[in-house]
């Protein structure tokens, strides 16, 4: 597990905001090359990993998708050396002052978001109360002449929390929504180097997945899969968090979705895989759209039939998100376990029955 946690580490300590995810996906091309027999970027730039089975031509495929971007920010204006900033994807404000960033100007840029004192905002502007955004600023240290001369409005700024290993298995750190994903699929790809399995996997991490779905629509467009099944994160119960079924304990297994986005018969089918081997899991409840790549990939060319498994995650969309380890293992062997047992003929057992 440690190899798996490293490569993760090297994940979230990387850029990649949602629109611009090259350097992750540089990264993560360089761990899947030696695991699979094709690999190449899409033109919006997702990754596109092969891994052929070994049944008669024309295969069938299952795709696995798993988006590589993060949330972030961008620089809107240069005010005597300082810079206001716009998210990218949801970032709640309330989290802001005081974290690390790092400022992709033309050249990478330490820095800290700050608020002025209370005592200096306007009087509508409670102390009380978390500051709003636009009253928030990225300091870099730096004089008003250099910083217009290293940074521009529309660069990015993205957070510099350092990964951190935490007691029983746990690892946090930003970006881990959804990178923890991405090693779930680098797991699932190991595990399957030495199995017998009949259909084409298509590993793809997507891109802007936080702000379009861009790569959940375009992905399985151009590959047109079989099966896909959407790998994201999703709400761990948590102090102060709801604890209905909206969240999930930590470290005591995945979740399989329920709901519009998910093909009743391929819930069915990973839920029978996973009590089959003993892996832990809870049914997620998912009413309307599920919030990941699948809502994208359900619709693509005549439809595709679609599942969505997930990693509970504590302090989602914050630069100290949390997740177990164990459950990023148990996503990646329960994929590569039912991609093992996939007949030729799965499809024909596929019916939209409840």
């Amino acid at each position: 597990m440690s190899e798996i946690k490293d490569f993760l580490k090297d994940l979230i300590s990387l850029p990649g905001l949602s629109g611009y995810e090259s350097p992750v996906g540089e990264r993560i091309q360089q761990e899947w090359q030696p695991l699979v027999d094709e690999i190449s970027f899409s033109p919006l730039g997702s990754l596109h990993a092969l891994k052929r089975g070994s049944g008669e031509e024309p295969r069938p495929s299952i795709l696995l998708a798993a988006h590589m971007d993060a949330i972030g920010m961008m620089v809107t204006e240069i005010v005597d050396g300082w810079l206001r900033f716009t998210p990218i994807g949801g970032i709640d404000p309330r989290i802001l002052p005081g974290q690390q960033v790092i400022v992709h100007g033309r050249e990478d840029l330490p820095a800290v978001v700050v608020q002025p004192p209370a005592h200096l905002l306007p009087d509508e502007v409670s102390p009380r109360q978390s500051v709003d955004l636009k009253y928030l600023l990225v300091d870099t240290g730096l004089l008003p002449e250099q910083v217009r001369e290293l940074v521009r409005v529309g660069d990015l700024i993205s957070f510099a929390q350092p990964p951190l290993e935490l007691s029983n298995d746990l690892l946090a750190g930003h970006s881990l929504d959804n990178r923890a994903s991405i090693a779930a699929l680098t797991v699932c790809l190991r595990a399957l180097q030495p199995v017998h399995h009949v259909w084409d996997v298509w590993a793809v991490a997507t891109v802007q997945e936080e702000i379009t779905l861009g790569g959940g629509y375009t992905s399985p467009f151009s590959i047109r899969p079989d099966l896909a099944v959407a790998v994201d994160v999703t709400f761990a119960k948590g102090p102060g968090g709801p604890s209905d079924y909206r969240t999930f304990p930590l470290g005591k297994g995945l979740t399989i979705g329920w709901g519009a986005n998910i093909h009743p018969a391929f819930y069915r089918a990973l839920k029978e895989t996973a009590e089959r081997l003993d892996i832990p899991f809870h049914n997620e409840i998912l009413p309307a759209r599920s919030g990941t790549d699948a809502y994208a990939m359900q619709i693509i060319g005549e439809g595709i039939s679609t599942a969505v498994l997930s990693i509970p995650l504590r302090y989602m969309h914050t630069p100290v998100e949390i997740i177990s380890m164990k459950d990023v293992q148990r996503t990646g062997h329960l994929l590569a376990q039912f991609i093992a047992s996939l007949p030729a003929n799965f499809m024909e057992q596929m019916k939209w029955d409840e």
